[in-house]
């Protein structure tokens, strides 16, 4: 039976010969003693023998698992290393956290917040005041301005232009009480244009004065109306019979429609088509003189200064 430890060669006994117990024959003759100094006996110490032989394997066991360990931390470092290696969007930050590359990370700088004037912008001019005062009031004016095109329509209602006039003796334009209104208002001047459909004629005049308030006056002290205007396929209308009569203001402009029928016939209160047309070029007026004012606006705002 072995125990581990180096096994022992025995010489080969003489049948009948026994050797006394605790004394062995001396396994390497003539070698020198590996223990000098301890028992004159060659018997080998077996349980030295055994501790020395468990302590060799302990070692070797020992170092087969550090080796194993130090291989097992050299496969690691190089997959770490290969996986940073290969990964070459990721970024170790502090604290050992890995972030993309070129991702957005919170910054020590704070983001300047939006900064506003304390000063409000001017407000835009308003397009009545353009056309409330000569002054400022400086676009051409004309009757093909005001009245621009051969026909108007009006919510479907298309209407053919007659005859237009301009003058600045405006009393000459008006019928009745009317052209001593404009003149002591201090009318400057009376543009008129004549529209018909469907048998029914309409004359708009816009008298034009310096200030609003003198054509506000001309509009409250209305009375009488303005001349219709014939020519241009227009027939005389609006004499000797009753007709519809409207006057308005905007700005520095007053403005006063005639409207009846061609063939003479009175108007009444029932005579829709003629109301109606009153209407229509009452705002038509109305339209025209207030885009003046708005364009006057516009492109005062634009321009540099102002």
């Amino acid at each position: 039976m072995s125990f581990g430890g180096p096994q022992w060669p025995q010489e080969p006994q003489q049948q009948g010969q026994q050797q006394p117990f605790g004394q062995q024959p001396d396994p390497f003759p003539g070698a020198q003693d590996p223990f000098p100094g301890a028992q004159a006996s060659h018997t080998p110490d077996w349980g030295a023998l055994a501790d020395a032989s468990a302590g060799a394997r302990r070692r070797k066991r020992w170092l087969m698992i550090g080796g194993g360990a130090l291989a097992t931390l050299a496969v690691g470092a190089i997959v770490a290393t290969a996986v940073v290696s290969s990964n070459d969007t990721t970024t170790t930050g502090k604290n050992g956290t890995v972030t993309p590359t070129g991702s957005a990370t919170a910054s020590d700088t704070p983001t300047p917040a939006p900064t506003f004037s304390s000063v409000a912008p001017p407000p835009p001019p308003n397009p009545k005041d353009f056309i409330s005062n000569e002054k400022k009031d400086k676009a051409p004016l004309s009757a093909e301005g005001l009245f621009p095109g051969k026909k108007l329509t009006m919510s479907g209602r298309a209407y053919t232009k007659g005859a237009t006039s301009s003058t600045t003796n405006c009393a000459s334009v008006a019928q009745g009480a009317l052209g001593s209104v404009l003149k002591k208002n201090g009318c400057d001047r009376v543009i008129r244009a004549t529209y018909v459909k469907d048998g029914v004629a309409i004359t708009v005049g816009v008298a034009v004065f310096s200030t609003e308030a003198e054509a506000l006056k001309a509009k409250n002290q209305a009375s009488g109306g303005i001349a219709p205007l014939a020519g241009s396929g227009v027939k005389e209308f609006c004499r000797a019979t009753v007709c519809l009569r409207r006057a308005n203001s905007i700005g520095r402009y007053a403005y006063f429609t005639q409207a009846g029928f061609i063939n003479g016939k009175k108007v009444t209160t029932g005579d829709k088509a003629v109301f109606q047309a009153s209407d229509d070029l009452g705002t038509f007026s109305f339209n025209q003189i207030y885009a003046r004012g708005r364009s006057q606006a516009s492109a005062a705002a634009g321009a540099p200064g102002e």
